[in-house]
């Protein structure tokens, strides 16, 4: 389904969402965002949808913020200084990256291109991000003048350390994939050609496996970056009696039992 410069297609159990606007090499609009929006709440909705795949129409995976808005701001700003707030889309945009971040499934990025500003931000939210050999990756916010408002200040150190994160934020310079995997910002790297069927693969082996474990998994990795080990071992323990009760466990073992293939449900 094609929706405001986004393509939505369900396959097996994995909804794949693909940034398709050529022109601006799939920079991220208002207009964008809010289809955006409406698609991870109508996947969050879908009980058959289980696994969520982010890509972007070649050459780029997302290409930033729309830059083309950045002069009509600046003129508003002038016009009202001293005066209303200014509405601005950037603010919205740049809460993309916290909306993927907050969805309860498992998501994976598919990076095909060019990553760069609220395009890696987006990437950075993602569970798990695969790349093409072909993807590049900058913070290219200084470069504009401009502070990463994406979250990634947040997101960077805990992936790549301190002093990556502040090279990366402070020159704005572009790394290659391979760069990318040395620093731990993607968990593997593919041949163009291969790295979507790659993702899909993935994407499928997840969407059939227990999601409601991960789901819970998923809880307990967030809650848990801030606490010492004692108290995410507490959380973990409550989790462990809630997946106890699930469907999934059930089945597994009783799979186990009768030397079959599980077959999951998600619940």
């Amino acid at each position: 389904m094609a929706l405001s410069n986004i393509v939505t297609e369900q396959i097996n159990g994995v909804t794949l969402i693909t940034l398709d606007d050529p022109s601006t090499r799939n920079a991220l609009s208002q207009e964008m965002g809010v289809a955006l929006y409406e698609e991870f709440d109508r996947f969050e909705a879908d009980p058959a949808a289980r696994v969520l795949v982010l890509t972007g129409r070649d050459p780029a995976f997302c290409s930033g913020a729309n830059v083309r808005r950045f002069n009509e701001t600046i003129e508003e700003r002038e016009a009202q200084r001293g005066s209303a707030e200014v509405d601005s889309d950037f603010g919205f945009v740049s809460n993309i990256p916290l909306r993927v971040n907050q969805i309860t499934k498992p998501t994976i990025a598919a990076v095909n291109g060019y990553a760069i500003g609220v395009g890696l931000g987006l990437a950075l939210s993602c569970d798990i991000r695969l790349a093409s050999d072909k993807a590049e990756f900058a913070e290219a916010f200084v470069r504009m003048g401009l502070v990463p408002g994406d979250g990634s200040t947040w997101q960077l150190p805990r992936l790549i350390g301190l002093s990556n994160t502040y090279l990366l934020q402070y020159t704005g310079d572009r790394i290659d994939a391979v760069e990318a995997l040395r620093m731990n910002l993607v968990s593997k790297v593919f041949p163009h050609e291969a790295m979507m069927g790659e993702t899909m693969q993935l994407a499928e082996r997840l969407a059939h496996g227990a999601t409601y474990a991960m789901l819970l998994t998923k809880q307990l990795v967030q809650q848990s970056m801030g606490l010492g080990l004692e108290e995410s071992l507490r959380l973990a323990q409550a989790a462990q009696e809630q997946a106890r009760g699930s469907h999934d466990h059930k089945e597994a073992v009783q799979a186990f039992l009768e030397k079959r293939k599980p077959g999951f449900e998600g619940r």
